[in-house]
């Protein structure tokens, strides 16, 4: 899209003066940013979904273990405690309310905010597009997220991975069959270092280490790839496909080892969902973390009755990154977290 070649040089500063105040990116890079924004309205526009606004300070939160939500304590004055709320680290919670009392297609551009995640390719308060389209599955969920990453990137269709091949093909294991002694081992003789944090026996700890270290870094180097039906201990908000193994109704798109979007076939069982996050919470206290709320309007939303379909979230940040050929988020970033 536009060439950022040629820029426009900020005003002189006195010798000396702080240079913090200057964004991190290039405003050629800003203009991209910005075109790319209103191609994804133009996208799903076009398709008859609902552009729609959702809290981003929330009394509910998704409850996951590695995903830690920024906590705001809101007065409620001289008498009462402050009520504790969260910055939204997505806008799932709320978009399936609007989902069962019957919005049809929606989507979202919004902020969203994750403690401890900054880097190259994090920063704890990011732009997501979100969408959501009742009566959706897996492959039309994953059919539309070609077709975006298409018309934003121009790389040509995505092909198709599942966890397991992907897993054979870069680590040469089974993953939803290999005991947790049999992944450390592995993890060895491929020299990758697990954290101290590891726990010996967290099996899905070593199958993200190996995921992260092994498989993600090789996918979508000549093409995006689609890589789907996760391990079902692995399907956070997902429905689960019963089989031998069980599988996650999930994927997640990889362009040049950059994962951009993660998407489900949504659970509606409203006590599953309840009993997962009563799982998430148990993790999180293993692991040292606070428990965050386990009842939320969700469950309200989900046992009137949530339609069946599929959402997707995707990494804006990444995807301009990406389209930008830049190798760090602050590149295409106004103001980074550092100079926020």
């Amino acid at each position: 899209m536009a060439d950022d070649r040629h820029t426009h040089p900020g005003p002189k500063l006195v010798r000396g003066a702080a240079e913090d105040f200057r964004p991190t990116a290039s405003i050629e890079r800003l203009r991209l940013r910005a075109e790319l924004l209103r191609a994804v309205r133009d996208f799903f526009h076009v398709r008859g979904f609902l552009e729609v606004e959702t809290p981003l300070l929330s009394a509910d939160t998704v409850v996951d273990r590695h995903l830690d939500p920024f906590a705001v304590d809101v007065p409620q004055g001289p008498d009462k405690p402050p009520r504790r709320m969260w910055l939204q680290t997505s806008p799932e919670f709320c978009m399936k309310r609007l989902l069962a009392v019957g919005s049809g297609p929606i989507f979202q551009v919004t902020r969203a905010f994750r403690q401890d995640e900054f880097g190259p390719l994090h920063n704890p308060e990011f732009t997501i597009v979100e969408w959501y389209q009742p009566g959706d599955d897996l492959p039309g969920a994953m059919r539309l997220t070609d077709q975006l990453c298409q018309v934003l990137l121009g790389r040509g269709p995505a092909d198709m991975l599942t966890y397991s091949q992907a897993f054979q093909q870069y680590v040469g294991i089974d993953p939803h069959r290999a005991d947790v002694g049999t992944l450390a081992r592995r993890a060895a003789e491929l020299e990758v270092q697990a954290p101290e944090s590891l726990a010996a026996e967290d099996r899905d700890g070593w199958l993200d280490l190996l995921l992260s270290h092994c498989v993600a870094p090789r996918l979508g180097i000549d093409r995006p790839v689609l890589l789907y039906h996760y391990p079902a201990s692995q399907a956070a908000l997902a429905a689960v496909r019963d089989g031998d193994p069980p599988v996650a109704q999930r994927f997640e798109l990889y362009v040049s080892g950059v994962e951009l979007a993660n998407g489900y076939q949504e659970l509606c069982d409203a006590e599953e969902l309840r009993r997962r996050m009563a799982a998430a919470n148990a993790q999180r206290r293993a692991d040292g973390k606070p428990p965050l709320p386990e009842q939320s309007r969700l469950l309200e939303a989900m046992r009137a009755g949530l339609p069946a379909g599929a959402g997707v979230a995707l990494g804006f940040d990444r995807l301009v990154m990406l389209a930008a050929g830049a190798n760090n988020l602050a590149e295409v970033l106004a103001f980074p977290f550092d100079r926020a």
